[in-house]
Parts: C-alpha cells; structure tokens; sequence
C-alpha cells in the first residue's frame, strides 16, 4: 500500500539499497533518518529511500531480476510482468516518480562496487541537465564520470525515469560490507550534489570550461572454454587499475596454462588506448562482464546545459 501524500511540490529522491547487498548507501540513509542534523540538505525539501526493501532484508542484490535493470517503459508496461523487483520499480514511480504522489525531478541513486572506481559519478546518455550536474560537480570535487550509452544489452536503469539523475559510485568495498570510509565519500558527493542543486535553484550554477568523461566503448567477458566455464582470469597488472589505460598488446587475462592474453581492440573499433571501468565487478560476472571499456573525452561545456539544470532546479521544494 502506498503512503498518502506528502506533498505535491517536487523534492530530491535520494535512493540507496536499489541493490540489496551494497549495504553503505543504505546504512547512510539510516543514520541521516535517525540524525538528520549529520546531514547538509543545503534547504532542499529531500526524500531518502530505500530502493529494495526486500533485497535489502535478504543481503541480495535483487530478488527476480536487478532492480537497476527494471526501470525500462517497456517493461514496466507489461501486465506479464510480475516479478518482485519490477514492481518495486513501478511502486517507486507511482510514489516518487515526476507525476507520483511525492514527486521528486532529481534521482540521486547511491552504490557501492567491489571495483577500485574510488568515489566517481556514472550518467546514463546525454541529458543536459545531467551533463550540468555532473560538470559542476567534477569542478567541485574533481570526481571521474562514466558516461554509459549506447549499450542496448543494458538498459533501464532507474535515474533515467526521472528529468535528472546521476549514480554515485564508491569503491572498493565487498558485498554486504559497510566500511565508514567508502560511506564518507558517498556523503561528501551527496552534501555537494545538493548544495550545487540549491545553487542551480537560485540561478547561480557554477561550470567549468571543459568536462572529462569516459564514453563506454563496450564491456568484455573472461575467455571461456566450451561449457561456458573461465578459461582465465584478470591478468594482475589490471586487478584495481579502474581509470588508468590500456593500449592494444598490454597483458589482460591470464590464463589457466599460465599464457597472458593481451588486449586486442575489435576490428570495428578505433585503435589506440582505452581506459577500464568496473574491473572485476563481482556482481558483473553474472552479466559476461569482466570489464568495460571507455574512451576518455575532453568537452567543451555548453551553457544550454545549465539553463535547462537552472529551469528544472526552480521548480525543487525548499525544505
């Protein structure tokens, strides 16, 4: 059943748990419900919820199918479609979603990954108003973004169905680990998200000249024998290297027989080096993912992109 009304005047969402095993984004959100003093909402009207009540309860990171991958229209539409984890994501629109019964127009989805991707920011495709978000934030805090796009194996991930919304990633840790440093970190992104949406909302967002991103190319598995099962593992010299780059003939698998097998780019893509991201993600391998690749772009900032960030900040509740 869903809670009445609390107001019709759009807030923030922060979501934490949206994968029932990343247990620091939800230890967060527990203490800031419990202390709301230890945290900086910089006057913004803010909702904190848990993404995945039940597979949080389990230590899961989802119970049919991934919460983070339900989120598409198409899906959601669909009366076949009744797995536990989809209809949280349609619980959590009907409640939160930019026309429920507590709007929110910002999603901030909080995560943890057993990856070394320290504290960094993943966006999904081109928003301006996101594109904003994470410029002036990366000015702030100088934080790495992952740009995901293009990528039609995954799709529907949650902060897409609201008009902005950004993932805040912190790693490493292991599942169901809560370690007070990575929840440091994901504060600090969350406290300077909020105070540059209070910035954006009084007509005043700072952005730099140029934003880094790193575009997603692709994502490669393990080498595999017949029956599916590894044929090798991440060579050493690429275990905890998210972020730094790799150019074709460099050491990336190591095989059972002790052969290295070197990165080799496709055919049909560019040459030249490629930086990992999410390298040996344990709740990847599931997914044939043992690392995905990027392109490390420079951009010029385009001032559109804060005006459309301003025009939607101006429409936030103040708290």
């Amino acid at each position: 059943m869903l809670p009445p009304i609390a107001d019709a005047h759009p807030a923030v969402l922060v979501v934490a748990g949206t994968h029932g095993n990343e247990r620091n984004g939800p230890w967060l959100l527990e203490g800031w419900r419990r202390h709301p003093e230890r945290l900086d909402r910089a006057g913004l009207a803010v909702h904190l919820v848990d993404g995945n009540p039940g597979a949080l309860a389990a230590n899961r990171r989802y119970l049919d199918r991934d919460l983070n991958r339900s989120f598409d229209p198409v899906l959601l539409a669909d009366p076949e479609r009744c797995e536990r984890d989809i209809a949280r994501a349609r619980e959590l629109l009907a409640l939160h979603g930019p026309a429920g019964r507590s709007p929110c127009l910002v999603a901030i989805d909080l995560h943890s990954t057993t990856a070394a991707m320290g504290n960094c920011l993943v966006m999904y495709g081109r928003r301006p108003a996101d594109l904003a978000l994470a410029a002036a934030l990366q000015r702030q805090l100088g934080l790495p973004i992952y740009l995901h796009e293009a990528d039609p194996s995954q799709t529907g991930y949650l902060v897409e169905r609201w008009p902005c919304g950004l993932v805040v990633e912190v790693g490493p840790v292991p599942q169901g680990v809560v370690n007070a440093a990575i929840c440091r970190s994901t504060q600090l992104a969350v406290e300077a998200l909020f105070s540059l949406l209070a910035a954006a909302r009084r007509g005043q967002l700072p952005q730099p000249e140029r934003l880094v991103v790193h575009r997603h190319l692709g994502s490669l598995d393990l080498p595999r024998h017949g029956d599916g099962s590894p044929a090798a593992v991440l060579h050493p010299l690429r275990q905890h290297r998210d972020w730094q780059p790799i150019a074709p003939g460099d050491p990336l698998f190591l095989g059972h027989d002790g052969r290295t097998h070197a990165y080799a780019p496709p055919p049909d893509r560019e040459t030249g080096p490629v930086w990992p991201v999410f390298v040996n993600e344990a709740a990847y391998g599931e997914k044939g993912i043992a690392l995905s690749l990027t392109r490390r772009e420079l951009w010029p900032v385009n001032p559109d992109w804060a005006r459309e960030l301003v025009r939607l900040a101006a429409g936030l509740r103040g708290a």
